[in-house]
């Protein structure tokens, strides 16, 4: 019997790729890739890598959130402790060192929840999120361009937040929704 391959199964082919910016958070190319009906296209790629993001719970029913100003999206947002991924660093150490630039705070525990992609049709970005909880205070070394206010929020409140789109963000929005689905899950 024959192998029969959908078209959406045949990858596409890398035949060139050419940098057109970099700065250190983001880069941009330019690829030149081969279509699996042999027509060529130009791709344009913002590479970004990895990051994490971790919903930290103050007991089991409070959770803390960050506000900061989004440049991007012209205002600011009510979101989880979330950032890149350096390079040598574990996903939980990276998730610790974001908890305590932004918080304040260390988790003495961290479970991870989720790795998706953030936007998969033009940005490389993979997000992996984790539940934290055991939170001891610890030293807060914001990042230079990070101006934030810290609050605790219950978490039905942040819930609702998500449901009436007052939270935007994504991750802090998958987040939600997943530590949302554990607690549904744990109570029966």
């Amino acid at each position: 019997m024959a192998t029969v391959t959908s078209k959406s199964e045949t990858a596409w082919r890398t035949l060139l790729s050419r940098p057109v910016y970099a700065n250190k958070w983001i880069s941009v190319r330019e690829d030149l890739v081969a279509l699996p009906d042999g027509r060529t296209t130009v791709y344009g790629v913002v590479s970004c890598g990895h990051c994490v993001g971790l919903l930290p719970f103050v007991d089991p029913d409070t959770v803390l959130l960050v506000r900061q100003y989004r440049y991007v999206a012209g205002r600011p947002t009510w979101e989880m402790p979330t950032g890149g991924v350096h390079a040598g660093e574990t996903l939980e150490q990276a998730a610790q060192r974001e908890l305590a630039e932004e918080t304040g705070y260390r988790a003495r525990h961290l479970v991870h929840v989720s790795t998706y992609h953030t936007s998969k049709s033009v940005v490389d970005e993979t997000a992996h999120l984790f539940l934290a909880d055991g939170l001891d205070n610890t030293e807060t070394t914001p990042d230079e361009t990070e101006f934030i206010d810290v609050r605790a929020f219950p978490f039905d409140t942040v819930l609702q937040m998500v449901l009436d789109g007052d939270i935007v963000d994504s991750m802090t929005i998958v987040g939600v929704l997943l530590a949302a689905r554990r607690r549904e899950n744990s109570r029966g």
